[in-house]
């Protein structure tokens, strides 16, 4: 009778600890790496196979175009070449936030 209550006690314990083992994780943020798997993960639900990993491989390693990027192309642009003062700054304002193409 003993040893049977050690056993319980003994899974109870592990229970409760793998439980808040498992709430502690689901409360951290995700990293980056996450987050692009999930995403890619989501935009892969129709695809199956061979096109499926050739669509996780491409879409895991593309790169995000940083703010450095961004400021290097929308520079190069002609029209922000031949634009000045205020007509640039909203030039380059607009070209900065708009989204990158899909």
């Amino acid at each position: 009778m003993n040893k049977l209550l050690t056993v319980v006690a003994a899974a109870g314990l592990a229970l409760s600890f793998a439980t808040a083992h498992a709430a502690e994780d689901a409360a951290k943020p995700k990293t980056a790496q996450q987050t692009k798997m999930a995403t890619c993960n989501a935009d892969a639900k129709d695809k199956k196979g061979d096109e499926r990993k050739a669509f996780m491989k491409e879409c895991l390693s593309a790169k995000k175009e940083t703010q450095q990027d961004k400021m290097k192309s929308c520079n190069a642009d002609p029209k922000a070449k031949a634009l000045k003062g205020d007509e640039r700054k909203a030039f380059m304002k607009e070209c900065l936030s708009a989204k990158p193409a899909a």
